[in-house]
């Protein structure tokens, strides 16, 4: 298999993925390297200790100068999500619909290869662009033993690959509203208001009763939304990242056969 589609999208975004490694990798080393300076702040354990509205608002459980708690409040519970997120999102809304808007994609399907192969060398895309930048804020988090913040391995590495597998599926979701409406802006923002309702629903819960009741429809709730740092994913949250990215798959590869390319 030559995978000419995604050899030719991945070479488009090269540099993007090397400046958004390079970012996050510069981000979770500050956070690693400032955390000895922090740890022994009270005011700031307090923060979040004595207050669980700020606590929820800033995804931490129990105190902030905590590792699992610093490492969650500053990165997996917004930052690293953020970025997987404007990676995938911004990839599946342009892949389909955007190339469909522009006339690159009539091209590309010229090449001789189903619809349904389209869309799986989409999607082998959409995880090579995520991949990286997951590696560089587990291998940056991991320094933190060398930085007096240990965090157990299964929850960080779990909690990673929970991560990853919620932006692949936002980004699924992108390219299967951008296959089915041949819109990147719907894709784009339709994809982005749900990511972000998502996260108000997984942040909100712990202190809104009837958030509460609704947080299993959150898939930033699954990922890091539920003090994985500390006791690591479940594999119910596994199941539900994983089935919801199938089900997503299969939308888009029979919303494809449907979609008029230009």
């Amino acid at each position: 298999m030559r995978f000419d589609v995604a050899r030719i999208d991945l070479r488009q975004r090269r540099r993007s993925i090397l400046w958004f490694t390079v970012g996050v990798a510069a981000y979770t080393y500050l956070l690693v390297a400032m955390y000895p300076a922090i740890k022994s702040d009270s005011s700031l354990g307090a923060l979040t200790a004595d207050n669980p509205t700020v606590a929820a608002l800033l995804g931490v459980s129990g105190s902030f100068t905590s590792p699992a708690g610093w490492i969650n409040g500053n990165l997996y519970a917004n930052f690293f999500p953020l970025m997987i997120l404007l990676m995938t999102i911004g990839y599946g809304a342009s892949s389909i619909a955007g190339q469909s808007e522009t006339g690159q994609l009539g091209l590309v399907a010229s090449i001789p290869i189903s619809r349904a192969r389209l869309v799986g060398e989409k999607i082998l895309v959409l995880i090579a662009l995520a991949i990286p930048v997951t590696l560089a804020a587990l291998a940056f988090t991991m320094l933190g033993r060398q930085y007096e913040l240990a965090l157990p391995g299964w929850p960080l590495v779990g909690t990673t690959a929970a991560v990853l597998l919620m932006g692949i599926d936002f980004g699924l979701l992108a390219l299967a509203v951008g296959a089915v409406s041949g819109s990147r802006g719907l894709a784009l923002g339709l994809t982005s208001a749900m990511a972000a309702a998502s996260y108000l629903v997984s942040s909100l819960a712990p202190v809104v009763g009837w958030i509460r009741s609704i947080r299993g429809a959150s898939l930033f709730y699954w990922a890091v939304g539920g003090d994985q740092l500390r006791s690591g994913p479940s594999a119910g949250g596994f199941a539900v990242l994983v089935l919801t990215g199938v089900a997503l798959y299969l939308a888009a590869t029979i919303l494809i056969k449907r979609l008029d390319i230009r």
